[in-house]
């Protein structure tokens, strides 16, 4: 018993002495230790940054999750509630403000002609727009040049739709049946076939979307009608930057596929967020018509043209009709 205790004595007294001696010596001899610790952790370091730099790649191009389409979804299901409640607001003659559809009783009969024809050359557009959709859509090699992807194919359809819309735009509007009316029909005509290839999501599909979109085309101009006369007229600084947004995000799209994340976003911004844009361009565009039919003077240098007028409510709706269309087919929660 002696022994052990004086051997584990002896054992921690030559420990704690061999401790104590490395550790007054360690000042004297060679940093070897510590710089190979430094070199680790500056490797460390450089390893660190290039995993955060490889993170960001990963983040946008990792596959796409729910977000983005819920983002989505929340925006037009509260843009949504906000035209409701404006509806009920302006319809129930809540404001202290008086509408346009007050003042309807009170316009002249060319106010009132104004109106109606610039509605019907809208009605007509859209009815030539489905007409040359389904016309083009029957014919195989139309059809096949309209669904190329080449850049050349994608610059010919733009170039086609603002060159006839130009054209149409620039011919002075006369009564009757001339030059104005045709480039209109042609106009009509080169929309439809821009949109034929829609026709490939199916009949019931594009019925459903033709009726929602004629609710809220409905809801809209009801809402401008009875709002206020300036109301939504101050909107269009905001509006030509929202659609600078989506404009970008829809280019954006044709390089990054939705089923990335980055691309998701893109994506949405551009359905949700153009069908939501091109919500608030129908209530500017309706009170732009109203009041250019109220205040357009009567003996000008060129007539009052309806077609112009009419050509802005109706880009606004083929662009509701366009992503209710594909929203509807699942576009909205697209994951290729």
């Amino acid at each position: 018993m002696l022994a052990a205790r004086f051997g584990r004595l002896s054992l921690t007294a030559f420990v704690t002495g061999v401790g104590k001696h490395s550790l007054s010596l360690r000042p004297t001899q060679p940093c070897a230790y510590t710089r190979l610790q430094q070199y680790a952790s500056q490797a460390r370091s450089t390893l660190g940054r290039k995993a955060r730099r490889r993170s960001l790649k990963e983040i946008a191009m990792a596959p796409a999750g729910d977000g983005a389409f819920s983002m989505g979804r929340g925006l037009v299901a509260g843009a949504s509630v906000v035209g409701i409640g404006a509806l009920c607001f302006y319809g129930l003659g809540l404001s202290s403000e008086v509408g346009a559809i007050d003042r309807a009783a009170l316009w002249p009969e060319e106010v009132r002609r104004r109106v109606r024809d610039t509605y019907m050359y809208f009605g007509g557009t859209v009815a030539l727009t489905a007409l040359s959709a389904v016309a083009v859509s029957r014919n195989p090699r139309l059809m096949g040049m309209m669904m190329k992807n080449s850049w050349m194919a994608i610059g010919a359809t733009f170039a086609a739709m603002i060159g006839a819309g130009v054209v149409c735009r620039a011919i002075p509007y006369q009564p009757g049946f001339g030059s104005k009316q045709i480039a209109w029909m042609v106009y009509g005509g080169v929309m439809g076939a821009v949109v034929a290839p829609l026709t490939l999501l199916g009949g019931p599909i594009l019925v459903r979307a033709a009726w929602y979109t004629a609710g809220i085309v409905g809801a809209l101009s009801t809402v401008a009608m009875c709002a206020p006369s300036d109301k939504f007229l101050n909107m269009g600084g905001p509006l030509a930057v929202g659609l600078g947004l989506v404009f970008a995000s829809s280019l954006g799209g044709m390089f990054l596929p939705p089923s990335t994340a980055l691309g998701a976003g893109l994506y949405s911004i551009s359905i949700y967020g153009g069908l939501v844009l091109f919500g608030l361009f129908l209530l500017y565009d309706t009170q732009k018509i109203i009041k250019n039919a109220e205040h357009y003077p009567v003996y000008a240098d060129r007539l009052y043209d309806p077609v112009n007028q009419s050509m802005g409510i109706y880009l606004d709706t083929l662009n509701i009709f366009i992503r209710m269309a594909m929203i509807l087919s699942g576009g909205g929660n697209k994951r290729r």
